[in-house]
């Protein structure tokens, strides 16, 4: 069975039926110094005495965690995406949506503001909200009914964090769900043709339902050095 959203080319979706989900299953050390010898000392002198040879443990870069962005039992997507790099997320309107890693909250809109026929552009996402993770990757969820109350730009987020709930504002076909979008941050703000999406989400959107950590990263700065950020 086909779910089309998003502005699909037929321009609308037709005898939508609700689709049947299943649940899916969740799936160093520092090293240590040579002890001393037990020489004794060479006697005293005029020269400089040595330094310990011991050097600080250099420390460990935070672990990014990632989490799938809708906190739901009846959800899917579809592995495609019509026009370019994206993924549709199905779940009831109302839905919990979260932050998939800890960043900074780059766009919010508040404000659906797209009109039916109009060309593609900013607007398309109705109510929205972008982040920027800390492992450097944007992160964008478009179509929400509702933004989170202090959901704002500049508002620090946690890996599952709630910031909103699903929806269909926008150009979403009428059909409720997550418009998800990853890319590189590049302006960061008002590069809409870039921030709606890039790179193919879905292996890493399996990945997270089942409970894996597969990052983005790579892909995304492959993708930057190879398009200069233009989409």
């Amino acid at each position: 069975m086909t779910v089309a959203a998003c502005g699909d080319a037929a321009g609308g979706v037709s005898n939508v039926a609700t689709p049947q989900f299943v649940e899916p299953q969740a799936t160093g050390g520092s090293s240590v110094p040579a002890p001393p010898t037990s020489a004794q000392p060479p006697p005293a002198t005029s020269a400089t005495p040595a330094t310990p040879s011991t050097s600080p443990t250099p420390s460990k870069k935070a672990k990014v965690k990632y989490v799938f962005p809708v906190k739901a039992s009846n959800v899917a997507f579809h592995p495609t995406h019509s026009k370019y790099p994206a993924t549709d997320i199905f779940a009831d309107c109302g839905e919990t949506v979260v932050a998939t890693t800890s960043g900074v909250v780059l766009e919010v809109s508040l404000k659906d503001a797209y009109v039916e026929g109009a060309p593609d552009g900013p607007n398309n996402g109705g109510l929205s909200v972008s982040i920027l993770g800390d492992d450097g990757v944007r992160y964008y969820g478009s179509h929400l009914s509702k933004v989170l109350d202090g959901i704002r730009a500049g508002t620090k987020v946690t890996a599952g964090q709630q910031l909103g709930k699903v929806g269909k504002t926008g150009n979403s076909s009428g059909v409720c769900h997550l418009h998800y979008g990853i890319s590189p941050p590049c302006a960061k703000t008002g590069d809409w043709k870039v921030r709606r999406g890039v790179v193919w989400p879905a292996t890493y959107l399996t990945s997270w339902r089942g409970g894996g950590q597969k990052s983005p990263v790579a892909t995304v700065a492959a993708w930057k050095r190879s398009h200069n950020c233009k989409a």
